[in-house]
């Protein structure tokens, strides 16, 4: 291993990883544009359900997780990596939940029919939490290759101690 190799393993050591927690910071803010930009319609009584119960409890468990797991990578703790990977693929299985339901439906009020999410929200939300689970994937990956880095450095310095 080269001289600057080991320099730059070394300084993992006393260097948080601040490219995955920003990236899950990222999501986390994409996450909120997304909530806000549905929750903020108005379109007759659609969006009083369940669902919307249900997704408002899920934004605030995925904020409070993801917060978490930041704090998590930022000292490359690997198991953050799994979190960070379940909560990624949740926000790709969202994209079919609400968004795709509400573009698809249309509501009457005053016997005119309204699309309940028109084309350009629809991409608009589709997009954030596309982008939003490419942070977390990408934060996750990052943490991985840096963890198993960082541990196989700190092995091989203890080996040199022995």
């Amino acid at each position: 291993m080269t001289e600057e190799r080991t320099i730059k393993l070394d300084r993992l050591r006393y260097t948080k990883n601040t490219a995955s927690s920003r990236l899950v910071y990222l999501a986390i803010l994409l996450d909120v544009f997304f909530f806000v930009s549905i929750y903020k319609s108005d379109v007759g009584s659609y969006y009083y359900n369940i669902l919307i119960g249900a997704s408002i409890l899920y934004n605030l468990i995925f904020m409070l997780a993801a917060f978490l797991a930041s704090e998590g990578v930022k000292n490359y703790k690997k198991g953050y990596t799994w979190l960070l990977m379940a909560l990624g693929a949740i926000q790709v299985a969202r994209i079919f939940i609400i968004p795709v339901q509400a573009h698809a439906a249309t509501i009457t009020i005053k016997k005119v029919s309204y699309q309940v999410m028109e084309n350009s929200q629809f991409i608009r939300v589709t997009l954030y939490l596309a982008l939003s689970a490419l942070c977390l994937f990408a934060a996750a990956v990052i943490n991985l290759q840096k963890s198993n880095a960082l541990a196989s450095h700190i092995a091989s310095l203890e080996g040199q101690k022995a």
